[in-house]
């Protein structure tokens, strides 16, 4: 089926998007436009969406009686008619609005696309797992090898710069603590792409027999990776997601009251390590972002706890929002100020108010109690482990913004939810896992 193939080169590419889009910028120009190739992509993937819904009439009964796409249809006209209003009333750009709508609204349609395709086409559910995992070898083998042996400032020569993305990054200005970045838009990006990577080879690895020492040594890979980010939000939720892969993998109440009392004597003794270290110079850098020997004016840390207060107070002053446009990425592009909150879910709240956050945390818990009820699946598994690790990495950054992240977590959401009995394909049983090879 064309429609599921020009799918899963969308889902393979993306994590070499902002390396490529950059490179070819750099001969020809047009950065910007480059940039959305892949929304040019999924116009034509909408457009065949809309036929395959006309065409198949219980797929759209089954759409059309779904909360889920009900929450999404009602989130979408409330960010579309507070930007509106927004815009009518001089309180943002143009542009703001229109990037502000695409970066909050493109990975919900991509969800809905991408499940229409894929309950009339098994390809892509039978195929996940090459459109995850391979692009992610190529992503890590590069980025360790930007880390020891290429020169820091090496993706310069791809067109790497102050006009595009910075060609590297570091722990408040020290180059002794530069942080890989590989084929993605940053360190924070690329410790979130990995934080899925991780928990779904973990799954992988406790779920199937086969092939387990090279999916560990893949896996090893990829922590080795994900460290050398120094994306603490993607550690601590890479932790978060393997922690429920294993919750949901034991079998027994027993099992299940020893491993919260081993996490517990864990969180508790590095708890002690880390009090014990606190005046460690590599801990400071490496772990609290914090030396009194840099060459930063304020710490990323003070960055962060500024950014926060800034988009608390924002909510509680305006709790029915100021628009789309106004704050997140997008806001870079109004003539006030650009209002970052570092917070994903603020971000929503300072543009769509409080309804607008309570509308998009009830899609995300609705959509993990769906992969819940078909824990049975590993994809289904994966997409609910990291879930929860990516939740807590959007409470300190703006990860849903970053599209390589956001339309493949998403776009793989919306092929495991896909009604299978539409398509024929094999459809797990409740608790109970699928062969895997």
């Amino acid at each position: 089926m064309p429609l599921a193939w020009i799918t899963g080169f969308i889902l393979a590419m993306l994590p070499f998007h902002a390396f490529l889009t950059v490179w070819l910028s750099s001969g020809l120009g047009h950065y910007t436009l480059l940039r959305l190739w892949k929304e040019f992509l999924i116009t034509i993937l909408l457009i065949g969406a809309v036929y395959l819904l006309v065409k198949n009439r219980p797929l759209f009964k089954v759409m059309a009686g779904s909360w889920l796409f009900r929450l999404m249809g009602l989130y979408a006209l409330l960010l579309l008619l507070s930007g509106g209003l927004a815009y009518f009333g001089n309180s943002v750009a143009g542009k703001a609005l229109a990037y502000g709508e695409l970066l909050d609204l493109r990975f919900l349609v991509f969800f809905c696309i991408v499940w229409v395709i894929a309950a009339n086409s098994p390809v892509l559910y039978q195929n996940w797992r090459r459109l995850l995992l391979l692009p992610s070898l190529i992503v890590i083998i590069f980025g360790l090898v930007q880390y020891w042996l290429l020169p820091y400032d090496f993706l310069r020569h791809f067109g790497y710069g102050p006009n595009t993305i910075s060609p590297y990054e570091t722990i408040n200005h020290n180059l002794k603590y530069l942080r890989i970045e590989s084929t993605l838009r940053g360190a924070n990006p690329l410790g979130a792409y990995l934080l899925l990577i991780v928990t779904a080879l973990t799954t992988l690895i406790v779920r199937a027999k086969a092939r387990r020492v090279s999916k560990s040594i893949f896996l090893a890979a990829a922590l080795v990776a994900l460290t050398l980010t120094f994306s603490r939000s993607a550690w601590l939720g890479t932790l978060l997601s393997v922690g429920v892969v294993l919750w949901l993998s034991l079998k027994s109440d027993q099992a299940r009251r020893t491993s919260l009392i081993v996490a517990g004597l864990v969180i508790f003794t590095a708890a002690i390590v880390g009090i014990g270290l606190r005046q460690n110079t590599r801990l400071q850098d490496a772990v609290l972002h914090t030396d009194n020997q840099s060459t930063a004016q304020a710490s990323s840390n003070q960055g962060h706890s500024v950014a926060f207060k800034s988009g608390v107070s924002d909510i509680v002053h305006r709790p029915w929002g100021d628009g789309v446009g106004t704050a997140g990425p997008a806001s870079v592009y109004n003539k006030q100020p650009a209002r970052i909150a570092e917070n994903y879910y603020l971000q929503i709240g300072q543009e769509a108010g409080l309804v607008g956050m309570g509308l998009f945390i009830a899609i995300n818990v609705m959509v993990g109690w769906q992969l819940y009820k078909k824990r049975g699946d590993s994809l289904a598994v994966v997409l609910l482990a990291s879930l929860v690790g990516l939740g807590f990495v959007n409470l300190l950054s703006h990860a849903w913004a970053d599209d390589t992240l956001a339309y493949i977590w998403w776009g793989l959401a919306g092929i495991c939810l896909a009604p299978a009995i539409l398509t024929g394909r094999p459809k797990a049983k409740y608790g109970k896992t699928e062969n895997i090879a």
